[in-house]
């Protein structure tokens, strides 16, 4: 009688080489796409992932805008977003891109390409311990010493970038060690000492926790970016039906409930909605869930919600009492906290509470003064008009802030952004990532003059990808933000920002300025895109509309806006959320 090998069995006698077994690894991972640009030592990875066709290779034009085409990509499907870049210049391209995601839970893998071992630690051309730079910015960062444990470290990667508090990984290739023959076989389960994420909730604290929520009497609930993460809105939004407690979230946090609807408050913080703000410094308990608490939306951290216990839901244990000290700390997953919530919570009497919270938000509704000329809001709220299913990404500054005060998020539309690192570039790119990932939705970017020019080049990208991204640039001839804050503090000397005249300006002051650079709508057309400029109000809807026929390239629309369009309100430095100053 014969024996035979099951396909375990062959695979164990089978001997491949290290990059053929890393894209098997990232097939075996559910991997359809991968964000990569060559160089020398990853030529021979990029050569096993040219003979496939189940993986789609995107070549973005810059490393930088690789990492957050990745990143939007996992946060607007859920997958884990991969990376693949080279040693040296195109490691440490990613840097900002792995700082940005680590900061706002997103997972993901990134493979970088290192010398031969023996070149390690010599200066060799294009070497750098990518893995030391990154160590603050990562969630795990290895690199692969040895040909047999590259499956077990790639299958950890993963595991470890999804699990617990998603974030970014990053695997560090040797060049050598990829060249290897060794085993064919991808493990099919992990088991990391030390690292054993946490989801289940504590009942005895939450049921403590739902006992102040029924007792409060001005309860609200805090939604920030955990709630997204998780993909708990739906279970959210049904917890606040049932227990009619009204909600205010984080930027990261908005759309944990719909905006439109009526126990909806708005966001809180430094450019939060008057009567968000109002709310947290007023409520007797503060229901948080899934947010950091950083000094964006907390103000002087002990003047926050001074009259109010605490509850504080999170997957990070590091989260809890870190910045706001809390009175119920809950580690668990979102979702499954919400989930249990659900089973739980009853209706709590918050008539006069929510009365209370309309009349502030009636003595200060969130809008800006009604002027002649075109403004963000009046393009911003045309989006809310003409799209009902799409994906918003922003860049970062002062369009950003108004785009998350006036857009409206909904179960089909998705807000992507930013928040934690601030990083400018982020936008274009971003779009580009949520449009890859999502071809039935529409996809609309939303950037400022400053941060569009930070990943211009991305117009090839989205061309030749055949992307019909609507990108919106908020043109002022400023950056924004910064001068924002030099014209109300610092004697409006507006050093370093204004973009039209740049080291000119001084002197030029008072003078004919030189033409704006770059034309960004002959720009947009160089690349082979369109590009439309729109300079009143009443032209805004029309370029939207003639944005919407292309099915195969990007449109850019620039809005010229007034520099001294400011978003407001605005929480002063150092003050708390009771101290806003209002549109003057």
């Amino acid at each position: 009688m014969g024996f035979s090998f099951g396909d375990r069995e062959v695979q164990n006698l089978r001997q491949i080489t290290g990059n053929k077994l890393l894209v098997r690894a990232l097939k075996e991972e559910g991997v359809d796409t991968l964000f990569g640009y060559p160089g020398a030592c990853t030529i021979d990875i990029s050569d096993e992932l040219y003979k496939q066709d189940e993986i789609r290779v995107i070549l973005p034009r810059h490393e930088q805008a690789l990492v957050h085409e990745a990143d939007a990509y996992a946060r607007t499907t859920g997958k884990v977003g991969v990376c693949l870049v080279t040693s040296g210049p195109g490691a440490t391209n990613l840097v900002t891109g792995l700082a940005t995601a680590n900061y706002d839970s997103v997972p993901l893998v990134c493979f970088t390409g290192q010398v031969a071992r023996p070149l390690i630690g010599n200066d060799a051309f294009q070497e750098v311990d990518i893995v030391g730079i990154t160590r603050s910015i990562t969630k795990y960062g290895v690199t692969v010493r040895k040909r047999e444990d590259l499956g077990r470290i790639i299958k950890e990667a993963f595991y470890i970038a999804r699990t617990g508090r998603p974030g970014p990984v990053l695997v560090d290739l040797p060049k050598d060690v990829m060249a290897e023959l060794g085993s064919a076989v991808y493990p099919d389960s992990v088991n990391i000492r030390g690292y054993k994420p946490n989801t289940s909730v504590h009942m005895g604290q939450l049921k403590r926790a739902l006992k102040m929520l029924k007792k409060a009497k001005k309860p609200l609930f805090l939604a920030g970016g955990g709630v997204n993460i998780a993909r708990a809105n739906g279970v959210f939004t049904e917890v606040v039906e049932k227990t009619q407690v009204p909600v205010v979230t984080t930027i990261m946090g908005r759309g944990a409930i719909p905006t439109n609807h009526p126990l909806f408050v708005g966001n809180l913080g430094m450019h939060g909605a008057y009567g968000a703000n109002m709310a947290v410094s007023e409520c007797d308990l503060l229901f948080s869930i899934g947010t950091r608490f950083n000094d964006r939306i907390t103000g002087k951290l002990h003047q926050f919600a001074p009259n109010a216990q605490i509850v504080h839901i999170d997957i990070d244990t590091a989260s809890i009492s870190r910045n706001i000290h809390v009175d119920v700390p809950i580690v668990a997953d979102a979702k499954e906290a919400i989930t249990k919530m659900n089973e739980y919570v009853e209706k709590c009497e918050t008539k006069k509470w929510t009365k209370k919270i309309e009349e502030w938000k009636m003595e200060h509704p969130l809008t800006m003064k009604n002027r002649q000329a075109m403004g963000p809001q009046d393009i911003i709220e045309e989006i809310n008009r003409q799209f009902d299913n799409a994906i918003i990404a922003t860049d970062v500054g002062q369009h950003q802030m108004f785009t998350t005060q006036y857009i409206e998020i909904t179960n089909d539309k998705q807000l992507v952004t930013s928040g934690g690192l601030g990083t400018m570039g982020y936008g274009f790119p971003a779009a580009i990532g949520a449009a890859l990932g999502n071809p039935d939705k529409k996809v609309i970017a939303i950037s400022g003059d400053g941060g569009m020019q930070m990943n211009i080049q991305e117009f090839a990208t989205a061309v030749l990808e055949e992307l019909p991204l609507i990108l919106c640039v908020f043109n002022n001839e400023y950056l924004g933000m910064v001068r924002q804050w030099q014209k109300l503090f610092y004697g409006k000397r507006y050093g370093m920002t204004n973009l039209k005249a740049g080291a000119l300006y001084r002197r030029t002051n008072g003078k004919e300025m030189p033409e704006y650079t770059p034309d960004f709508v002959k720009l947009a057309e160089s690349y082979g895109a369109k590009g439309i400029r729109v300079m009143r109000k009443e032209d805004i809807a029309a370029a939207f509309e003639q944005a919407k026929k292309e099915t195969k390239i990007p449109t850019l629309i620039e809005f010229i806006i007034d520099p001294e369009e400011l978003v407001y309100p605005m929480v002063k430095p150092n003050g708390t959320l009771e101290d806003m100053i209002m549109d003057c």
